[in-house]
């Protein structure tokens, strides 16, 4: 006699009746059009954009066409962007109504805009102050 109990696999079976212990293979039972990202997306879609930055779609297309927001094209010809389309997307939509700026006026203080942060982000990282007074 065997002093193990038996459990409901069949461990701990002896004799003629007894099946040998199976290896437990797990399939996967999702279909391979389920995908799952473990890290999310870095581009967006234009309706996504559209939709995050609540302008249609048509007038985000004219947004890349006047080269106020950087968009590129896919292997399927849509158009894709970086995450940070709809905050640039809200920063035109903040000149236009707020300085009542045209759109080509609002790509040059874009620019402008721009050039400062990164003069401003280069003095901080120097650290340094000169020896002579500021001028204001």
């Amino acid at each position: 006699m065997n002093d193990r109990p038996t459990g409901a696999a069949g461990i701990g079976r002896s004799g003629a009746g007894a099946r040998p212990v199976q290896p437990v293979t797990y399939v996967a039972t999702a279909s391979p059009a389920a995908r799952y990202a473990l890290v999310p997306a870095t581009r967006l879609s234009l309706e996504a954009v559209a939709r995050r930055s609540g302008l249609h779609p048509d007038l985000v297309r004219r947004f890349v066409a006047l080269g106020l927001v950087d968009a590129e094209r896919d292997a399927v010809g849509h158009l894709v962007f970086d995450r940070d389309a709809p905050a640039v997307l809200a920063r035109i939509q903040r000149l236009r109504s707020g300085l009542c700026l045209n759109y080509a006026s609002i790509g040059l203080v874009l620019d402008l805009l721009d050039r400062i942060s990164l003069l401003e982000t280069a003095l901080r990282g120097r650290g340094t102050r000169s020896d002579t007074p500021p001028w204001t």
